[in-house]
């Protein structure tokens, strides 16, 4: 199965071009990436998928998105968490394929009922290394905390997960062993990021049943 970076962000978003983004994600050990944005022609490096992110303050909203030709056109549609009620509204939307910003959202707000419809529908949830990196001190312990309720959750209900550089240049791409150590950090096994790695192809092919734990 491909090891896949779930989001990066190409320029003009970020300030290293596709090409680069590419070769430096196959160097650290990627197969593929998922870039944010329109994607052309493919550069040489790691594959690369589109990508598109939705932040919607409502269920209306992201059906309206949803809609939208570039979204239709995207091999991955990502949705930024909001409440308990959004949360469970968006795991329901069949061209949803992932959850993110989980660690912005409030304690709760990914819950069991959002967990096991996630599980039975085959939308991930999707583990952003940036908060990990990036932040210091009280936030980046509440990202640690939010992502160590969604393993737990994961772990009883089954629903994929993915991992997320969310780098903007090459210098915040990292490396496979570079994943699996941050990862360690809220709990999660080897066994379990090198799983979540490998879960883009299984989104793409939504024919294979995902199996519901307990």
């Amino acid at each position: 199965m491909k090891v896949t970076d779930a989001s990066v962000y190409p320029y003009p978003t970020g300030d290293s071009t596709l090409a680069r983004m590419a070769l430096e994600a196959r160097d650290l050990g990627f197969d593929s990436i998922v870039a944010i944005g329109e994607v052309g022609r493919q550069p040489p490096g790691a594959e690369v998928l589109c990508g598109v992110v939705i932040n919607a303050a409502s269920q209306k909203e992201v059906i309206k998105r949803l809609r939208e030709p570039a979204v239709r056109r995207a091999d991955l549609v990502s949705v930024n968490a909001g409440d308990i009620s959004f949360n469970r509204a968006v795991v329901g939307l069949k061209e949803v394929n992932v959850i993110r910003n989980i660690h912005a959202a409030r304690r709760n707000a990914f819950d069991h009922v959002a967990a096991r419809s996630a599980a039975e529908r085959g939308v991930a949830v999707d583990i952003s290394l940036a908060p990990i990196i990036r932040l210091r001190g009280t936030r980046r312990q509440r990202a640690l905390e939010r992502y160590a309720d969604v393993l737990s959750l994961q772990r009883r209900y089954g629903f994929p997960l993915t991992i997320s550089s969310d780098a903007h240049s090459i210098l915040e791409q990292r490396s496979a062993r570079e994943v699996r150590g941050l990862c360690a950090l809220f709990g999660m096994t080897g066994a379990e990021v090198s799983e979540a790695l490998a879960s883009i192809g299984r989104l793409m092919e939504p024919e294979q049943p995902v199996k519901v734990v307990g």
